[in-house]
């Protein structure tokens, strides 16, 4: 049941229904349809390691950032400067998703040498704080979509669901109102918002390494902030700087919103079962190797949900199987194009605004 990129999206969209179609059917022992899909999944051998892949792309990761760096120096005192924001771009976001793969034990299967590359990709490398990430990133995980659960639908300051734009407050009723046209401008500050929140982490109960993950990020910023200083004069380089972290926050934005804004909203009140869950509250994005790279993996989101440890390459073929498990049990399963789910999302935080613009 593939929905094409010029269908609606499927129902249990918030803005349209507040309550999913499909709740877990009481009588079916939990979690049995997943165990089905598990088993052909393992069978199939798609959640083995990729070490030669992962070298690979490590690899290519890293000597991007070198080429990167290679040309800030070479460029010296020029606005040409500027255009190595793009490729700087580009290569942060690589690595913000191969700190995401570490920590979900998809490049190591033991939690020793994910952790500690993990703390080396993310606060080294990026300037996130691993610990931080990951204490938020394993409750989204756990409950998508969920409005008192997962932290990334909280309203912060943007709405999800009409609910939370009746109780509005401060900045989320202020931003909700118009907050599809703002998305794409307020994701310029995301790469920002991912340091400052990490350094923000450092003094909480839940970062269990506050003075290893802080010196890391600490090495960080003075080798990113440091480094361009000393090789441009100050105009340049903050123009560099701000420039490049806008459009990391972009890209950055750009590969995770498809993957769940627009889809179901659940509450305290919804009784799904791990599968039911998983599939409808996500989204896949199709597009071929092109956007399997440009968005790591995660445009089979579905599959990442269902198998948070499965590698990245085994996501496409582990997409058809669950595909047809779902057909197969009447369960909703949504793939579209990637532009079109950018129009899902942005319809869906229109829709959802529109008590408060009811209000203005």
């Amino acid at each position: 049941m593939t929905t094409e990129a010029a269908a609606p999206p499927p129902p249990l969209l918030p803005a349209r229904s507040p309550a999913p179609a499909r709740r877990a059917d009481p009588g079916r022992p939990s979690g049995s349809d997943f165990a089905a899909l598990s088993r052909t999944v393992a069978d199939a051998g798609l959640l083995r390691r990729r070490p030669l892949y992962y070298t690979v792309r490590f690899a290519l990761v890293g000597a991007s950032a070198g080429a990167c760096a290679a040309g800030v120096v070479a460029l010296g005192d020029s606005w040409a400067q500027l255009l190595l924001a793009v490729p700087l771009a580009v290569v942060f976001g690589q690595i913000a998703l191969l700190a995401h793969d570490l920590a979900h034990k998809q490049v190591f299967s033991t939690r020793g040498p994910s952790e500690f590359w993990g703390l080396i990709v993310a606060n080294l490398f990026l300037g996130m704080s691993y610990g931080w990430w990951m204490n938020k990133h394993n409750r989204h995980h756990a409950n998508p979509n969920h409005e008192e659960k997962d932290p990334d639908v909280a309203p912060d300051i943007l709405v999800w669901s009409k609910r939370q734009a009746r109780v509005a407050r401060g900045i989320p009723r202020f931003i909700g109102k118009h907050q599809s046209r703002l998305f794409f401008p307020l994701l310029t500050l995301e790469g920002w918002n991912l340091s400052v929140n990490s350094i923000r982490a450092l003094g909480r109960p839940t970062t269990k390494r506050p003075v290893l993950e802080g010196t890391l990020l600490a090495a960080h910023f003075a080798v990113y902030f440091g480094g361009i200083f000393a090789a441009l004069p100050a105009g340049k380089a903050i123009a560099l700087i701000v420039l490049h972290q806008a459009l990391f926050g972009v890209y950055l934005g750009c590969v995770f919103a498809p993957n769940h804004k627009g889809m179901a909203m659940l509450t305290n009140e919804d009784d799904l079962d791990f599968l039911r869950r998983q599939v409808l509250t996500s989204r896949n994005v199709k597009g071929g190797p092109f956007v399997d790279v440009l968005m790591g993996g995660l445009n089979y989101q579905i599959e990442h949900h269902l198998f948070p440890s499965m590698p990245t390459p085994a996501l496409r073929k582990a997409q058809l199987l669950t595909e047809r498990h779902c057909a197969g049990l009447g369960i909703p399963y949504h793939q579209t194009g990637l532009l079109a789910s950018h129009r899902e999302a942005l319809r869906h935080m229109r829709a959802v605004g529109e008590p408060l613009r009811e209000d203005a």
